[in-house]
């Protein structure tokens, strides 16, 4: 059985969350690191909330959540958004899928920002989706 366009893009389960980063985030890098370690992962991207865009989807029953968010320093030649999933086992892991990346000094040359960021939204909600299935 394929795919069909009427289905939802992700299951209803997962709440979608894109004005500030969950608290969830930082909590549970603290429990795994120290809070210096957690504040400079993924280049302070869940303690310091202050590059856009991110994308963000939250469980609340399993309390677990999905975030779209830049992984790579401000000054690095090539920008990069990346996954990360907090499962509801309480830890933060990094999700490998396709490079979502563009480069800041050629903005309109493909891939640009709008099209990494569009490409990491369709790998997050492709992770979701094969994620219940294992739930």
């Amino acid at each position: 059985m394929g795919f069909r366009s009427d289905q939802p893009l992700v299951p209803a389960v997962w709440q979608r969350h894109d004005t500030v980063i969950l608290p969830l985030w930082r909590e549970r890098l603290c429990m795994e690191m120290s809070p210096l370690a957690a504040s400079r992962y993924a280049s302070g991207l869940f303690s310091e909330d202050r590059r856009r865009p991110i994308a963000q989807w939250f469980n609340p029953a399993l309390n677990a959540a999905l975030l779209v968010g830049l992984e790579t320093p401000a000054e690095w030649p090539v920008q990069r958004f990346g996954l990360f999933y907090a499962p509801p086992q309480g830890c933060v892991q990094r999700v490998h899928t396709n490079l979502h990346e563009w480069f800041p000094r050629k903005p309109r040359v493909s891939p640009t920002e709008d099209e990494a960021f569009h490409g990491a939204i369709v790998s997050a909600e492709s992770f979701l989706r094969v994620e219940m299935d294992f739930l």
